[in-house]
């Protein structure tokens, strides 16, 4: 049984303001709770329905679980048709990005990505992808945002996400920075190298202009029929999907 005050203090985690007062957010389902258990996330508390079986996620004795009504769990929930499980994880604070830890490995960049099932469809992609960081934009969509986590399907336990800023982190790396643009090297020709950074932008206005020009290689997906645009996180998964192709070859 949930206090109103624990409701409340629960649900407002919906919010980005009380995720950063609070700092920390939910994970809803057991699939995506069971990725966090064993990761650099912490699991604060997990809270479950008697209907769920809480030896389903392999707890250790350090996170309280707690078994709550199926109201109360409705309450605290984003979801129109909520699970049986939901829990409460600490959002981490990662040392401060460094060159040595994008060397030798590529890594992805979203440049005022909105659209919270885009962001998480990128962090699955990553993950699938073996890409470790995702390096943001003051105003790319939160990572811990509820839809973002939901469309992330568990994979962000273990991506490290950063939010900075951009054209002063982007002037100080040495380092292959590759712009997603419509007029560049085609995909398929390009020579991606070892290490690298992928920049995505904005779904309907691009790279913004400061950041392109700190871009060193435009690179294009050829477009073979007549659709405007490819949407962005289609978009990153063949860029990383070639990078992929061409490391293994």
């Amino acid at each position: 049984m949930l206090s109103k005050s624990q409701i409340n203090s629960l649900k407002s985690l919906q919010q980005k303001k009380f995720r950063r007062e609070q700092g920390f957010f939910l994970v809803e389902g057991h699939k995506s709770i069971a990725e966090f258990v064993d990761s650099p996330y912490r699991v604060e508390a997990v809270y479950h329905t008697p209907a769920f079986d809480s030896k389903v996620l392999k707890l250790s004795q350090k996170i309280n679980s707690s078994e709550i009504s199926a109201t109360d769990l409705e309450k605290i929930s984003s979801l129109k048709t909520p699970q049986d499980v939901i829990a409460k994880i600490e959002i981490p604070e990662w040392p401060a990005l460094t060159q040595n830890e994008l060397t030798g490995r590529f890594s992805l960049v979203l440049d005022g990505i909105q659209d919270p099932g885009n962001m998480g469809t990128i962090i699955r992609i990553a993950d699938w992808f073996g890409i470790q960081h995702i390096i943001c934009s003051e105003d790319t969509v939160e990572a811990y945002n509820p839809k973002v986590v939901q469309a992330s399907m568990g994979s962000l336990a273990r991506m490290k996400v950063y939010y900075i800023d951009l054209a002063g982190f982007l002037s100080k790396i040495k380092l292959p920075i590759f712009g997603a643009l419509l007029n560049g090297e085609n995909i398929y020709a390009t020579d991606f190298g070892a290490e690298g950074l992928i920049v995505m932008g904005n779904e309907g206005n691009g790279i913004r202009p400061e950041i392109e020009k700190l871009v060193s290689q435009a690179i294009t997906i050829p477009r073979i029929g007549k659709a405007e645009s490819l949407n962005v996180a289609i978009a990153t998964a063949l860029f990383c999907s070639e990078i992929s192709r061409k490391a293994i070859k």
